[in-house]
């Protein structure tokens, strides 16, 4: 079974590409499980930039298929930040979607959305990896307070059009709506084509 490494060192993220991925054929590994210890920076301006850095990178150490992302959170109110600075915006101390929402409560226009860019990294022997991107984007609105006890991030404050937040979701249901689900479907097809 060939091996596909997801090159993120988030667990929410793991919890979430390890459930996207488990019906593809390929063995799922995590930079911990094969000893892989990297910081590759983020300096791009954009979404894409950001995540082929990252596949290309994993590839390169790993010389496995791997998948990497950037995602981001755009909100109107905040003139479509903070975008590809989303987890430099926030702290990770688990008081981040809060902070959303304290940031927008005076706004008129509280739309958000969203964005996904994913990044296959196809190792190519001594060559660079060959990267392709793939992307998942998903509208809503910022959540007058946080709401749900699923997901993580941003969910519990990211409000969908029928009112419910991300976190309020079902995993299953999560996982076809979400930013993150959408990218991986439109590279689904790919990706089985590299694992066959």
């Amino acid at each position: 079974m060939r091996r596909l490494l997801v090159a993120t060192t988030n667990a929410g993220k793991q919890r979430e590409f390890a459930r996207l991925l488990s019906d593809l054929g390929g063995l799922i590994v995590t930079p911990a499980e094969l000893g892989l210890d990297l910081t590759v920076d983020e300096p791009y301006d954009t979404y894409a930039e950001n995540a082929a850095a990252k596949a290309d990178a994993y590839a390169r150490a790993s010389g496995l298929l791997t998948v990497a992302d950037d995602s981001g959170l755009e909100v109107a109110a905040l003139g479509g930040g903070p975008g590809v600075r989303t987890g430099r915006w926030g702290r990770g101390d688990g008081l981040d979607a809060q902070r959303m929402v304290e940031a927008v409560a005076n706004a008129a226009d509280r739309r958000a959305r969203m964005v996904c860019v994913l990044a296959i990294g196809i190792p190519a022997g001594a060559a660079a990896p060959r990267v392709e991107l793939f992307r998942g984007v998903i509208e809503g609105a910022i959540a007058s307070g946080p709401r749900g006890a699923g997901g993580f991030g941003y969910d519990p404050v990211f409000e969908l059009v029928d009112g419910r937040t991300t976190a309020e979701l079902r995993e299953t249901e999560k996982d076809r709506v979400s930013h993150r689900g959408r990218a991986v479907a439109a590279a689904r097809q790919r990706l089985e084509e590299l694992l066959a």
